[in-house]
């Protein structure tokens, strides 16, 4: 699932065929039928990320400042001068364990990505979303039951979870977070992304997102091509 993940990525940003509805049809392909999600939700987020990465309430990865943590120099010492406090942010390098990488896709992303296309009425993706559900229940009810099934998905999903988390954030991050400046589209992008040590165990357990910096400057360069 989490290859899936990185192999949907490519086909969302168009780096694989000539042909922009080619990786649009496999795009949904790979996200809906391999993974049950919709090509339009992950378009959606993933085009605003990339306009405006690490732009508070413009890239909708850092949306968890301040309910769930307190992110950026900036935007924490605003919250300590508003005396603002959801969480206590002190011990948010401890709970982050809890909240953010097993939580992410089992509970907030498996429900959400359902309310998103039905309330946007994306019908063609929601067709290919429960091909992987009745594929997979298929798969797996005659072995497992109806408990083992689900907690089989739960399992995956929370593994899942745990590995996506960790890359997405680990080249954002750490970065600098804030309002939006407008600053030059360039800089936006280097301000807000950061690489990380290249090895073949990184490129593959990263989908090559280690190179976060050539990704952002060069969305639609094939990802085996980040390193030259």
């Amino acid at each position: 699932q989490a290859q899936a993940g990185w192999l949907q990525h490519d086909f969302g940003h168009l780096s694989v065929f000539s042909k922009s509805r080619w990786n649009h049809w496999v795009h949904k392909f790979v996200i809906g039928h391999l993974k049950g999600a919709p090509a339009s939700w992950w378009n959606h987020l993933h085009f605003q990320h990339h306009a405006k990465p690490n732009c508070f309430r413009k890239d909708p990865d850092v949306n968890m400042h301040p309910l769930f943590f307190a992110l950026g120099k900036t935007l924490s010492v605003e919250l300590g001068v508003q005396k603002k406090k959801f969480m206590p942010y002190n011990h948010q390098h401890k709970y982050f364990f809890i909240i953010g990488p097993p939580a992410l896709v089992p509970l907030y992303f498996q429900w959400y990505i359902f309310y998103f296309v039905v309330q946007r009425k994306q019908w063609v993706d929601l067709a290919w979303m429960l091909t992987f559900y009745i594929r997979f229940f298929f798969t797996y009810l005659p072995l497992l039951g109806v408990k083992g099934t689900l907690g089989l998905h739960l399992l995956v999903r929370f593994i899942e979870s745990n590995w996506f988390v960790w890359i997405t954030q680990m080249n954002h991050i750490p970065m600098h977070i804030d309002y939006d400046k407008n600053v030059d589209w360039f800089s936006t992008q280097l301000q807000a992304t950061c690489n990380v040590h290249q090895s073949l165990f990184n490129d593959w357990f990263s989908g090559h997102l280690n190179f976060q910096i050539e990704h952002h400057l060069f969305p639609t360069m094939p990802r085996h091509n980040y390193w030259k």
